[in-house]
């Protein structure tokens, strides 16, 4: 299997939007049904959490990127982060897990100015907490 599956154009715009446009909340990724290129699966204004956690596939392998809220401890302001999620699941085929894990580079070096990196394998990896916890790490 070779790991030549590439990011279309759709995906650096889709990103730069979310990016610079501040409209977005995020971006989710997926491959091409003919699994040579990586595609925008879905684009959403929702700002709720649990809306876009709800968008992952219980079986199905996703990369996503959240422009994640946040308030700094002591009330200091709001920031945003933009969080990259590799969602691959436990119940995913092992094909599909493979196939995401040597393709997850080529988009996640197009994307200039991720924050913060979230692997999950399950939905409760993939929480409020954990980001935030990250975010106020740097």
């Amino acid at each position: 299997m070779s790991s030549g599956v590439q990011p279309t154009q759709e995906c650096l715009e889709k990103f730069q939007e979310l990016k610079t446009g501040k409209k977005m909340t995020y971006v989710i990724y997926g491959l091409s049904d003919d699994k040579k290129s990586i595609v925008v699966l879905k684009t959403s204004e929702d700002k709720d959490f649990d809306s876009f956690v709800g968008e992952l596939p219980e079986k199905e392998c996703r990369w996503a990127v959240y422009d994640y809220e946040f308030t700094l401890p002591g009330g200091e302001g709001v920031r945003n982060k933009l969080v990259f999620v590799v969602w691959s699941p436990d119940d995913a085929n092992v094909k599909n897990k493979m196939m995401f894990a040597s393709s997850k580079d080529a988009l996640r070096r197009r994307l200039e100015g991720i924050h913060i990196e979230i692997q999950a394998t399950d939905f409760s990896e993939i929480t409020k907490d954990a980001i935030l916890e990250k975010a106020l790490r740097r």
